[in-house]
């Protein structure tokens, strides 16, 4: 249970640091003028999301005590500070949102609980891996489907229902996660096996890779249809690098850098918004006024930030367009400057650092490639979106892991995080159980105390 003291205590620090940074918030929004009130209304405002931050923070650890105690004790501190400070950021630059960020952030924490208590055994869902390929497909076709579907900012990703609008891509990503690693654990040994030849690169028989290809290939091409280029980088990233985890074929790479080169050029020609995309990234300030203006003022803001930031409530980041969704990094290089938003970037690395552990440690094939997927999925994501950002690859609309508002991005983040938690978990339980038995054994042959030590090392 060490593992999960450490993780109450990094949930501490990280409650520490969301309300500090809110409450500096609140207080460059309150007025000089009435010193008093300012005070009294600031030690209610801050007290009172003190204790939601701590509830919901408190809640979380006991359900990962009660169902997966024996789980990695830095994914849920990571994952709630991200999110602690896309709030802090979201409250400065929109009160309504945060109001909605906040009940998705429930909605969320109840997924995460929800997906702890029903999915014992990650594992129990390979053998259903085709099944999840077409609900996966099947969710990405329905925006597309007339009555229910919308466009919102060029992009048809959203289905309307009723009040509420929601991304099924969203989800769709962490079900093709799942076929994905249910069949790259069963056929990756017949993915190894080249025996054919595509110039200097040596593929496997199409009757392996067939089925994959084609999975990929409609999610691509309803993606593209969908004007949805940021989730279209980030699956063809995903299948890639699961691919190559798989079978440790640069083949693989190759294949899928030249696949990737060929789409970009043809949806560069074909579609006029990727050549706008594609202008704006190269030169933002030839139209700043008008296309360029969201990437030209984001690069103002870090500009303003320099290394330490303008502070927190001090800058002027509600000039980004869009800046709770598509720009809050670039909110927080403006008010918490370089060192802020660094700190940001190694709060993800930690994170990622974190996923790949539980999939090295992972006791199944299956499990080790769809903890490597998800986190590959976080990881990929967030590098998208801040590259975009800083103009190191053309702008798309993703959302920052955690940070950004939403609310499909938040619930699917939270259960890539139980997944992760779960397996993790079981890692660690099914590492205990083979010790026991092995000194179980070794006590029943007569082995050495010195012996047994010995073996109890290497098994941990």
């Amino acid at each position: 249970m060490r593992a999960r003291t450490v993780e109450l205590g990094l949930l501490v620090l990280a409650t520490l640091i969301t309300c500090v940074g809110y409450g500096m918030v609140l207080l460059a929004k309150q007025s000089a003028d009435a010193a008093s009130d300012v005070q009294n209304t600031f030690q209610t405002e801050v007290g009172g999301f003190m204790g939601i931050v701590v509830g919901l923070l408190l809640a979380a650890h006991v359900v990962v005590r009660m169902f997966a105690p024996l789980a990695d004790g830095l994914l849920l501190p990571v994952a709630a500070l991200l999110n602690g400070l896309g709030y802090v950021m979201i409250a400065r630059l929109d009160e309504g949102l945060a109001a909605k960020q906040t009940g998705w952030t429930f909605i969320g924490l109840g997924a995460f609980s929800a997906v702890l208590l029903l999915l014992r055994e990650p594992k129990k869902l390979q053998p259903y891996r085709y099944t999840f390929a077409v609900i996966g497909v099947g969710l990405l076709l329905l925006p597309l489907v007339p009555g229910i579907g919308v466009r919102i900012n060029g992009a048809q990703i959203w289905l309307r229902l009723g009040p509420f609008s929601i991304q099924p891509g969203e989800f769709a990503k962490i079900v093709l996660a799942v076929f994905l690693a249910g069949y790259l654990a069963d056929k990756r040994e017949l993915l190894t096996l080249t025996n054919r030849r595509l110039g200097p690169i040596h593929l496997p028989d199409l009757r392996h890779f067939g089925p994959m290809l084609l999975a990929w290939g409609m999610a691509l091409m309803v993606m593209i249809a969908q004007r949805d280029l940021g989730s279209s980088l980030l699956l063809f990233t995903l299948f890639v690098v699961m691919f190559y985890v798989a079978t440790s074929k640069t083949a693989y790479v190759l294949t899928g850098l030249v696949m990737f080169m060929a789409g970009a050029v043809t949806s560069w020609r074909l579609f006029s918004h990727v050549q706008t995309r594609v202008d704006i990234w190269i030169d933002p300030f030839a139209d700043p006024k008008g296309a360029g203006f969201q990437i030209a003022e984001a690069s103002f803001a870090l500009a303003d930030g320099g290394l330490t930031g303008t502070g927190l409530g001090q800058g002027t980041p509600k000039k980004i367009p869009f800046a709770p969704t598509d720009m809050i990094f670039a909110a927080f290089g403006e008010e918490m400057g370089l060192l802020g938003a660094t700190a940001i970037l190694v709060t993800f690395l930690f994170f990622v650092g974190a996923g790949f552990r539980v999939a090295t440690n992972a006791r199944s094939p299956f499990e080790q490639l769809l903890a490597v997927g998800l986190t590959s999925l976080l990881g990929f994501q967030a590098f998208i979106i801040i590259g975009g950002i800083l103009r190191v690859l053309p702008l798309t609309g993703v959302t920052l892991p955690f940070v950004s508002y939403g609310g499909s991005s938040l619930i699917s983040n939270y259960i890539i995080l139980a997944i992760l938690v779960r397996i993790s978990h079981n890692s660690v339980n099914q590492a205990a159980e083979e010790l026991e038995e092995i000194n179980s054994e070794a006590g029943e042959v007569g082995v050495s105390s010195k012996t047994r030590a010995k073996w109890k090392a290497v098994s941990a």
